[in-house]
């Protein structure tokens, strides 16, 4: 279970103030893959399509993800993260004359389509400081605009390696540049007067960015060490992941779904899986799901994939599912609790996307036993009958969680307590902590419980907390760690799903623990904890 950081700053805002436990958002959908420009492995938040145009370049040809962020806007999503991945690609560089030499510089961003330019002068200097300049870096919209998108000024930088404010760890904090290797022994040269008698022009970055080439699965996982790929996603908070095609013809591997799909285990979410291109019938998906290798309650598919005009080649193109699945629950978590939004009618393609075949009724419902929803661009009653999955469905898995709602509504409540309940980390690790995060997550639950979330009339069935000796051992204070129990009904009175929330110095987690669904009735649960959690 990875372990989540938790920020001294937050914490001392939350720290000795007693507030209820917030709800974490549940429409937040994480993005990877190739994009026009932008920064790499950098979670970026993206609010409307507009702002991903911005940021990372809009609609592109090679970019799937491109078209999928569209689609997810398109069918109602509010908000998204999005992580740019590549494979080779190169930032352009900018060359900046220094008498017989040369300053030069990169761009922190790869990629054809990052344009910058730069302008030296001595503005404010004395004849004494001949080692020192003055730098100006931009960003602009296109080559040869005057649009600039962002723009950092650096006064009396340094060529002398020894000198204070040396222009090679200056730019260590640019969003823009680095330093390019050696930089020269005379400053770089004023920069020329510009176009219409301006006193300075700008020089512009040489074009020999590159976009790479198509994305791998390696490039998708990347690599928690360096956090690139699906670890660029550590520490940030999302519920549902989008990994669209590699390309318009190559599917995302098993090695990525079963490496995100544990990823989003550990981080309280979910993965959209989008349905092989081979599966071009409902029959030929049917034949398919009874070998497919990849089983999750972590995941979920909504087939068939959907149609939609790709206004860069000026006709109808296939394109996966998960997108605008993901734009759909996002839109019905807006009016519709999380156990009640996937049973909301909200769960129709909004205009301009269609199914690419016809799924019947029949076929609908043996798709569901395999663990496969069935998209529609219609309105439907029938479909109420026949709750979402999760890709669990006809595997060995826990029977709760084989439901989309009861998936979701368990990684919003294990977000929202281990997020709620990180104060703990300042305060004395004491019986007097324990009752407070206690009473804390009990009315959390308690108003979870009166709204509906869980099957059974009564508190004393549907939900228990626990936050004392019996999960805080003298071991566990030696180690420096605070534990909280807590377990909520989601098919049947007094049959938990039980959780351990483990709070240490720096870090947080949250992880579901087994126990025997014969023996979990509240008089019960301490022998549970005996010998299922702690000698476990």
């Amino acid at each position: 279970m990875a372990d989540s950081p938790a920020s001294g700053v937050q914490l001392a805002q939350e720290s000795r103030t007693e507030h209820a436990i917030a709800r974490v958002p549940t429409g937040i959908v994480a993005f990877i893959g190739r994009t026009l420009k932008g920064p790499v492995n950098r979670p970026l938040p993206v609010r409307s399509f507009v702002e991903f145009q911005q940021l990372f370049g809009g609609l592109w040809q090679p970019a799937t993800l491109s078209y999928a962020v569209e689609q997810f806007f398109e069918n109602g999503g509010r908000e998204a993260r999005i992580v740019r991945v590549v494979n080779g690609a190169r930032p352009p560089t900018l060359t900046l004359p220094a008498g017989h030499s040369a300053l030069r510089l990169t761009a922190l961003n790869p990629g054809s389509r990052e344009y910058l330019r730069a302008s030296v002068d001595y503005d404010g200097l004395s004849v004494l400081e001949a080692e020192r300049f003055n730098l100006v870096v931009q960003r602009v919209r296109t080559a040869g605009s005057e649009l600039v998108e962002d723009q950092e000024i650096y006064r009396r930088v340094s060529i002398a390696p020894s000198g204070a404010r040396f222009v090679g760890d200056v730019l260590l904090e640019s969003r823009l540049v680095r330093v390019l290797g050696e930089v020269p022994a005379q400053r770089p040269d004023r920069s020329g007067g510009g176009p219409g008698g301006v006193a300075i022009g700008y020089t512009l970055s040489n074009p020999d960015g590159d976009d790479g080439a198509p994305l791998t699965d390696y490039d998708v996982i990347g690599a928690a060490a360096s956090r690139s790929g699906l670890f660029a996603l550590e520490g940030t908070r999302f519920s549902l992941l989008c990994i669209p095609p590699l390309t318009r013809e190559r599917d995302v591997g098993l090695s990525t779904q079963l490496v995100a799909a544990r990823f989003c285990r550990e981080h309280q979410a979910l993965l959209l899986v989008d349905p092989p291109q081979s599966w071009t019938t409902p029959r030929q998906a049917l034949e398919a799901l009874r070998l497919w290798p990849f089983r999750s309650d972590s995941a979920v598919m909504y087939y068939p994939r959907v149609q939609a005009f790709d206004r860069l080649r000026g006709r109808v193109e296939n394109f996966g599912s998960s997108a605008a699945a993901a734009g759909m629950i996002a839109r019905a978590d807006e009016t519709w609790p999380v156990w009640a939004a996937a049973e909301s009618e909200e769960w129709v393609l909004r205009p301009g996307l269609r199914t690419t075949v016809p799924v019947s009724e029949g076929e609908r419902a043996r798709l569901a036993q395999a663990g496969v929803n069935t998209l529609l661009a219609v309105r439907n009653g029938a479909r109420r009958g026949l709750s979402p999955r999760t890709l669990a469905a006809g595997s060995g898995g826990s029977a709760d969680w084989k439901y989309l709602s009861a998936r979701r509504l368990a990684l919003f409540i294990a977000a929202s307590i281990e997020e709620g309940t990180r104060w703990v980390l300042l305060e004395h690790n004491g019986a007097a902590v324990w009752a407070r995060a206690r009473a804390q997550v009990q009315a959390f639950l308690d108003a979870l419980a009166e709204q509906g979330a869980f099957p059974a009339a009564s508190a004393e069935d549907s939900h228990f907390v626990i936050a004392d000796e019996r999960v805080n051992r003298p071991q566990t204070l030696a180690e420096g760690k605070f534990n909280l129990l807590y377990g909520f009904a989601t098919s049947k009175p007094g049959a938990y799903d039980t959780w351990l929330v483990t709070h240490r110095p720096g870090a947080s987690r949250v992880r579901p623990v087994s126990v025997n669904r014969s023996a979990t009735a509240r008089d019960r649960v301490e022998w549970e904890i005996e010998t299922a959690i702690l000698r476990g």
